[in-house]
Formats: structure tokens, C-alpha cells, sequence
């Protein structure tokens, strides 16, 4: 069975590298988001009460981990009843789903792209589709911090983090841990509405990229030695040793604190979410100003530090198969 599982991971990870994210109708992220706010349509509570909020929370969390580990786990195990080669497909297709590496490189050189032509408008259009923040006052230099970010961030969120959890524990792991991140997106605010009723979400969240995120910035100053001439990789590991807190999450700045070292580049800061002006520390040094091509620069970075992370997750899949 765990050869079974290497070949789908292998062929799953191709598949993404290859063909980025697909967009169908049942894809299943698009599918758990449709469960979440259903879920919140029903269970968010119509008289406001921090407690009540909370604990409609945890029982939203729970009900949601509960039906996407169940469906994953039905369909994998039919699948596999058939046969090896049907199992490995399946097995194959949801890994591939829980995958974003080429994707984000895709939507975030959008941002790249527009940039470099001198649009504006269509550099902030692009970077709305990949970032929380509000957008419709950002110059370039905020577009460009924003796109860097976030590629930085979505380094562990989007593909190491899934990597790790799809290798250790299957499909079902893998979407576990796609479910919480995508509550956390959706619900895991602290504004008003959500700061009782997503805290659950946002802490399990927290949890559950604890360790990836750690992995995803070792990973970057690894390849910030061979990733790119222009990147410095000692000043990578001071800027992650010095600003690695620098975030009201516990993770957020794992990534940054190396993307901006590498890059030296200042990153971070205040940014608007909502109407509002959120204060933020700021992440590295401003030893240079920041420019369009630092996007290219971090997806090179980003896709550097997700490959080591698939060869680390097969070879320790070979050890197993060898110890076993």
C-alpha cells in the first residue's frame, strides 16, 4: 500500500508542476468552502453571545473536518476495492487538487506581467485575486510588496505545508489539513463577525502550520543558496532569525522573514483589510527598493524550496518502503 501511495504522490505532484491547479466545477476546495458556509448559514448564531459564537464555531470546525475526511476516505477506499491502478489515480487526482505551486507562480507573475507594462489598474486587479488586503490604493511598490508576500507565505500554506501532511498521512490527511487552512481563510477574521466564531478555526490553523512553516523557511534558505545568484542567503537566515515573530500568527512570518532576507527587501508593514489600517511590524531590511522583478525572484525561491520539500518527502517514503 505505500508503494501505492509514493506512485500517487509522485504522479500527484507531476501533475501540478506540469498543469497547475484545474479548474472544474468539483474541485474539491471549492467544495469544502460551499460546506463551510453552509454550515455557517446555519450554525452562526442569530442573537450575538461570545460564548455561544465560540462553541457554534468549534461545532462548525469539527462537522467540517468530519465529512471531508469521511468523503476522502470513502472514495479512496472504493477506489482502491477496484483496483491498485484506480486507487493510485484517485489517489493521484486528490493530491494533485490540494496543490498550488505553478498556480500561485501563475497568478502572482499576472501581477509581474501588468507591472512591467506599466498597468496599474490591471497590477492591482491581479493582486486583489491573491491577497486579503484591500488593493484600490496601492502603487507599485505596495503591489509589489503584496505579490512578494504572498507568494511567500502561500510557499508553506499552498504547497509545503500539503506536501508534508499528503506524505505523512494520505489524502486524508492532506484535506484535514485543507479544510482547516481554507476555515482560516474564510471565517478565521479577527473583525467583528468572526473573532469569536472563526477563533477555533484560526487557532487549529495556527496548529497545524506550526511545523511546515518552520520546514518551508529552512527549505528557503537552503535554496536561497542555488535558487538564484542575486540571492543572499546569510543575510536569508539573520533576517529569519531577527523577524521571524514579526506576525500576530505564530507561522505568517516564517516565510517572509526569509523571502525578505534573500530578496533584501523591507516587506510587511501597515496594510488596509477592510476600510481599515491594521499596524503591522515591519519584516527585513530596506537595503534596496523593491521592484516588479522581485516577483520572479520569489516564485524562483518558492519553487526551489517546494521541489527539495517533494524529493524530502519521497525519500522519506523510500525509507519506509526500505525499513518496512
Amino acid at each position: 500500500m505505500i508503494v501505492c501511495h509514493l506512485i500517487a504522490f509522485v504522479l500527484g505532484t507531476a501533475l501540478d508542476a506540469l498543469f497547475g491547479d484545474p479548474r472544474i466545477p468539483f474541485h474539491p476546495i471549492i467544495l469544502i468552502g460551499k460546506l463551510i458556509s453552509l454550515f455557517e448559514k446555519i450554525l452562526y448564531p442569530r442573537k450575538r453571545n461570545e460564548r455561544r459564537e465560540f462553541v457554534m464555531g468549534v461545532i462548525l470546525e469539527v462537522l467540517v473536518i468530519a465529512v471531508t475526511a469521511g468523503v476522502v476516505a470513502l472514495i479512496l477506499y472504493g477506489a482502491y476495492n477496484i483496483a491498485d491502478g484506480a486507487g493510485i489515480l484517485v489517489e493521484a487526482g486528490f493530491t494533485w487538487f490540494a496543490l498550488a505551486m505553478k498556480s500561485l507562480k501563475k497568478e502572482s507573475m499576472k501581477v509581474w506581467k501588468a507591472l512591467t507594462e506599466g498597468d496599474i489598474v490591471k497590477a492591482r486587479e491581479a493582486v486583489s485575486m491573491i491577497v486579503g488586503r484591500d488593493t484600490e490604493s496601492l502603487g507599485a511598490e505596495g503591489i509589489t510588496k503584496a505579490a512578494v508576500e504572498t507568494v511567500a507565505e502561500n510557499a508553506s500554506d499552498g504547497v509545503i505545508a500539503p506536501l508534508i501532511f499528503l506524505a505523512a498521512a494520505g489524502p486524508v490527511g492532506g484535506y484535514i489539513y485543507k479544510a482547516v487552512n481554507t476555515m482560516d481563510s474564510m471565517i478565521g477574521y479577527k473583525n467583528d463577525k468572526y473573532m469569536y466564531f472563526g477563533r477555533a478555526a484560526a487557532k487549529t490553523d495556527d496548529v497545524l502550520n506550526f511545523v511546515p512553516a518552520r520546514v518551508t523557511a529552512l527549505l528557503m534558505i537552503f535554496a536561497s543558496v542555488f535558487a538564484d545568484e542575486t540571492f543572499e542567503w546569510k543575510n536569508a537566515y539573520r533576517i529569519w532569525k531577527r523577524d521571524r515573530r514579526n506576525h500576530a500568527s505564530p507561522n505568517s512570518a516564517q516565510g517572509e522573514a526569509v523571502m525578505a532576507g534573500a530578496l533584501g527587501v523591507r516587506l510587511a508593514g501597515d496594510a488596509k483589510y477592510f476600510g481599515k489600517i491594521v499596524k503591522k511590524p515591519t519584516i527585513g531590511d530596506d537595503l534596496r527598493p523593491i521592484e516588479a522583478e522581485d516577483i520572479a525572484r520569489a516564485n524562483r525561491l518558492m519553487i526551489s524550496a517546494s521541489v527539495s520539500a517533494e524529493l524530502l518527502c519521497i525519500l522519506g517514503m523510500l525509507v519506509v518502503i526500505m525499513v518496512i
